[in-house]
């Protein structure tokens, strides 16, 4: 979290745009944090996406191919973006997915593991750790719960590097 995540999708989707490829970006609805109609970052900046339901809805908005569709919070799909995903690609249609793909306590966030395996590329973005400043490695859930999915930005969520996480959660085995 905090790692500049949508910035980097809205820049690959201006990017291509200026290309003369035509995009198409999608959103969970689940995802109440900021405008349902936007991919919007946490300084502001936005672009039209459609929210969608589930990942299901996804490969009908696809532009067609040669066309890119961009997927932000990925993670709030779960495993239902993994077949919406090989479909586009089959389709030739690109793929940009932004997410968490740790959860809160350090463990793999699905669809991440399947997407890591069949991406042509994968960027990791690092955010500043909370505590000592270095490159964060995950996400530090705040409040209370145990689901993997609680919405919430700098109120509920920090970043820590794997260092830091390690220190307050404790064990790695423990989580």
């Amino acid at each position: 979290m905090f790692a500049g995540k949508t910035t980097l999708l809205i820049a690959r989707m201006k990017e291509a745009s200026r290309a003369g490829t035509r995009v198409v970006a999608c959103r969970p609805r689940a995802d109440t944090r900021s405008q349902p109609d936007a991919l919007t970052t946490h300084d502001g900046v936005s672009l039209p996406a459609v929210t969608v339901d589930d990942a299901g809805g996804i490969p009908g908005l696809a532009p067609g191919p040669g066309g890119l569709v961009v997927i932000d919070e990925a993670h709030f799909f779960a495993d239902g973006l993994i077949e919406p995903v090989r479909l586009l690609l089959a389709r030739g249609v690109s793929v940009v997915v932004g997410g968490v793909d740790t959860d809160h306590r350090g463990r793999p966030f699905p669809p991440f593991p399947w997407l890591l395996w069949e991406a042509d590329r994968v960027v990791k973005v690092r955010g500043v750790c909370a505590e000592c400043g270095g490159p964060s490695a995950r996400s530090h859930r705040l409040g209370a719960g145990d689901g993997a999915i609680a919405v919430g930005g700098a109120e509920s969520y920090r970043a820590l590097c794997r260092a830091c996480f390690e220190r307050v959660m404790g064990s790695p085995a423990l989580h």
